[in-house]
C-alpha cells in the first residue's frame, strides 16, 4: 500500500500547520508542550480560536461545522494539532456528546445544544461510570422516574472527569428497571448541573492534582425534553459515543512532540561529566521508542488509509494498545532524565528546575492511559478475536 501523501494533502498539511502555530497562542502550546497544566481559561481560549475557523468539530454533519474531509485529511488534522502542541477541542464536547445530538437528537436538542457546545459555551461531563458500573456499564443503577413533564433522577456517578467546571452533564439513566436486558432499559438524558439536588465531590488523584469527581442526584428534576432520542435506547447511543473516537487515540503527534523534548532534556543533562544522550543504554532505549513510535505511525497512516468506508477498523485496538503504552513510556522516560529532581513537586527556591518536578505527576496521571477508552486487556481480547480470529 502507498502510504505517500498526494500533493493536495501535503498542500493541505502545510495549511494546518501554519494555523496552528500561528494562530493558538504560544504560551497555551507551551504549557501543552511541557507537560504543565492547563487552566480552563486556556482550554476555552483554544477552542474557540479552532471554532472561529472550522476547526474544532471536524467530524460533525457539515451543517453543524463539520468539514467535507477524506479519512486522511481528518488524520492529518488531528497529527498537526497534537504537532503542535494545541489543546485538543474538549472531548466531551467535541467527541462525545455533540455527535450523539447530532445523529440522535431532536431539531430543537440539535438547535439548542450544538452551536454552544462547539465553541464550549457549555462545558459538559461525562455521567456514565458508576461505583458499580465501571467496565460493566450496563449495571448502572442510577433511576430516572417519569413524572409528568419531567424525569426524577436519584443515583451516583463517579469517575467524572472535569465536573468541577461543567454547566451540563450528559448521563445513562435506568428508565425500565424490569427490561428482560441491563441494556434494553437505558436512557440517554441531558442534565443542567445547577438543578437543585446535584451535588460534585472532587477525588484526589495520586499525582495530587483534582481532576475527577463523585456527582451525586437527589431528587433532581430534568424536563423530559432533554431526553436524546428515544426512552430506553440509550445503550445503542452510548455505543456510538464510545464508538465515535477511533484512529485519533494513538496520539502518534503528542508522543513525537514529548519524546523530542526528552532528547533534548537528555542531552542538556549532564552524569558523570557526560550528557545522559551519550549513555549507550540510554542512547539505545530512546532509538527503540522511536523505532516503535515510526511502526505505530506507519500502522495508523494504513488503518486511515483503509477507512474511507467509514465502518470501525479493529485494527483500532492496536493503535490504542501501543499508543497508550508508548505514551506511557515516553513520560517514564523523563522521570528517568529527571532522576532525584523529579521528586520534590511545585516547589520553589531549589535547584531541581520545573520541568523536572512536574515529571512525577505526569508520569503518575499517565497510568490512566491504559486503562480508559477500553483497557490493555480488552484490546488485546478485540486484537485476539477480530483481528486473530482466535
Amino acid at each position: 500500500m502507498n502510504l505517500e501523501l498526494t500533493e493536495d494533502e501535503r498542500a493541505f498539511q502545510e495549511e494546518m500547520r501554519t494555523f496552528f502555530t500561528t494562530h493558538v497562542p504560544a504560551e497555551i502550546r507551551d504549557k501543552v508542550a511541557e507537560g504543565r497544566k492547563l487552566t480552563k481559561d486556556d482550554i476555552v481560549t483554544s477552542q474557540r480560536i479552532l471554532n472561529e475557523h472550522g476547526l474544532a468539530t471536524p467530524n460533525w454533519p457539515v451543517e453543524w461545522g463539520g468539514k467535507d474531509w477524506t479519512p486522511v485529511q481528518r488524520h492529518l488534522w488531528l497529527d498537526e494539532l497534537q504537532r503542535a502542541s494545541v489543546p485538543e477541542p474538549l472531548a466531551f464536547n467535541a467527541s462525545m456528546v455533540g455527535p450523539v445530538i447530532a445523529a440522535f437528537g431532536s431539531e430543537e436538542l440539535k438547535k439548542r445544544f450544538l452551536p454552544a457546545t462547539a465553541n464550549l459555551d457549555i462545558w459538559w461531563c461525562q455521567g456514565f461510570s458508576e461505583p458499580e458500573a465501571g467496565s460493566d456499564l450496563a449495571s448502572l443503577k442510577t433511576r430516572a422516574v417519569r413524572d409528568g413533564d419531567d424525569y426524577i433522577v436519584n443515583g451516583q456517578k463517579t469517575w467524572t472527569t472535569l465536573a468541577q467546571y461543567a454547566d451540563w452533564i450528559f448521563c445513562l439513566v435506568r428508565t425500565d428497571p424490569d427490561a428482560p436486558k441491563r441494556q434494553a432499559g437505558i436512557s440517554f438524558l441531558l442534565i443542567d448541573m445547577n438543578t437543585p439536588g446535584i451535588t460534585v465531590r472532587p477525588i484526589k488523584l495520586i499525582d495530587g492534582g483534582h481532576e475527577v469527581n463523585e456527582v451525586f442526584f437527589e431528587n433532581v428534576r430534568v424536563p423530559a425534553e432533554n431526553l436524546v432520542g428515544e426512552e430506553n435506547a440509550g445503550w445503542s447511543y452510548a455505543k456510538f459515543l464510545l464508538g465515535n473516537e477511533r484512529t485519533s487515540v494513538a496520539r502518534v503527534g503528542t508522543s513525537k512532540v514529548q519524546l523530542d523534548r526528552a532528547k533534548r532534556l537528555a542531552a542538556e543533562t549532564y552524569v558523570d561529566g557526560a550528557p545522559l544522550l551519550s549513555d549507550p543504554l540510554f542512547a539505545a532505549r530512546i532509538a527503540e521508542l522511536e523505532t516503535e513510535l515510526l511502526a505505530l505511525e506507519l500502522t495508523q497512516s494504513r488503518v486511515v488509509a483503509g477507512s474511507s468506508d467509514g465502518k470501525p477498523n479493529p485494527a483500532s485496538s492496536v493503535l490504542k494498545l501501543r499508543g497508550s503504552e508508548i505514551q506511557e513510556a515516553v513520560t517514564e522516560l523523563l522521570v528517568d532524565i529527571a532522576g532525584p529532581d523529579s521528586l520534590p513537586v511545585d516547589a520553589e527556591g531549589i535547584a531541581s528546575p520545573a520541568w523536572a518536578q512536574a515529571s512525577g505527576p505526569s508520569y503518575l496521571n499517565t497510568r490512566k492511559v491504559t486503562i480508559y477508552g477500553g483497557s490493555s486487556e480488552v484490546q488485546r481480547s478485540i486484537i485476539a478475536s477480530s483481528i486473530l480470529g482466535l
